[in-house]
């Protein structure tokens, strides 16, 4: 692993580690940015952490900070709401700008624009109260997911393998989210695809496998045991890792995304086909978390890419 020397350190300068939250993954942005804000003290960094579920924006601009790294996951925090403080702040920050980090939180709106630019995802259904259930079903097949398209990390996410089981499962999603999202079930291997860099420069690291018990790769066992497998980089035949990659890019750049995200991709089994799930903009950088795996794959340690995430601090919007 490389040292930065003093001089690279101090470049730069106060740097606020951005933890916590309110949202429903709170608990694994403060593992997240606990292992950020250790990475970076240990390269010789100025970085305190700061916990937005806690402080206020008045507290945030008071600590004077050259730059922040957000480690922080879902609902104000990664949706563009924080973002946009960041913005009317002046704080150079890490991740993507106001837009793509709210269209990358709405599945819904992601969906949208990914089959607009020819990208495939999966067949869905966005369902309200008045939402015809059985219909739904008889147009996706069974079995299919639902889900809150505005949580992450697994949150409100049923699997429907029967009709009778639709109803409650809309009512979880219901309870976190104002509107669900219905998605036609894809059999197959699970992938993930971490990226790093912005437009032209963006590329993706080595592909990560996830092999989950019984195929349930939840909030517990994404976050708190050791029952999934990830082989990395994955084991796939050459030209399908690379249209995998491949469409993953295009699918970050489509929707904006820049300094360093996650797209999920499934691949299914009948034809090989891959699809596009769904992307994160503050992706998990626990001792579980998918990218700093894939960075290790490529040779990078947790420490570097932490570094190199910081690197591209900046503000989005010229004014």
């Amino acid at each position: 692993m490389n040292h930065l020397t003093p001089p690279d350190a101090k470049a730069f300068g106060k740097v606020g580690v951005l933890l916590g939250g309110r949202s429903a993954e709170r608990d694994v942005s403060l593992m997240s940015g606990t292992g950020v804000l250790q990475a970076l003290q240990s390269q010789g960094i100025d970085a305190h952490a700061f916990d937005t579920g806690l402080r206020s924006l008045a507290e945030l601009a008071d600590e004077k900070f050259d730059r922040v790294f957000i480690a922080l996951h879902g609902r104000f925090g990664e949706d563009g709401s924080l973002q946009g403080a960041l913005e009317l702040l002046g704080i150079p920050y890490t991740g993507s700008g106001v837009m793509p980090s709210s269209v990358a939180m709405d599945k819904i709106t992601t969906k949208i624009l990914w089959l607009a630019a020819g990208l495939p995802t999966p067949n869905y259904a966005v369902l309200d109260a008045q939402s015809d259930l059985a219909q739904v079903a008889a147009g996706l097949g069974l079995p299919l997911i639902v889900k809150p398209p505005h949580e992450g990390s697994t949150i409100g996410i049923t699997k429907v393998n029967a009709a009778g089981e639709f109803k409650a499962a809309y009512d979880i999603a219901a309870a976190l989210d104002d509107s669900v999202l219905a998605e036609e079930f894809v059999t197959g291997r699970e992938f993930t695809v971490a990226i790093l860099g912005t437009g032209a420069t963006a590329r993706a690291l080595p592909i990560v496998e996830i092999v989950a018990p019984q195929g349930n790769y939840d909030y517990q066992n994404k976050y708190f045991t050791d029952d999934v497998k990830y082989h990395c980089p994955a084991v796939l035949p050459d030209a399908l890792s690379e249209e995998m990659r491949r469409i993953a890019v295009q699918a970050y750049r489509t929707l904006g995304c820049q300094g360093w995200g996650r797209v999920d991709v499934l691949l299914r089994e009948r034809d090989q086909k891959p699809f596009l799930l769904e992307a994160n903009t503050s992706p998990g950088m626990t001792t579980h978390s998918l990218v700093p795996m894939a960075a290790r794959a490529e040779g990078m340690s947790y420490e570097e890419l932490c570094v190199e995430i910081l690197r591209t601090a900046s503000l989005k919007m010229k004014g």
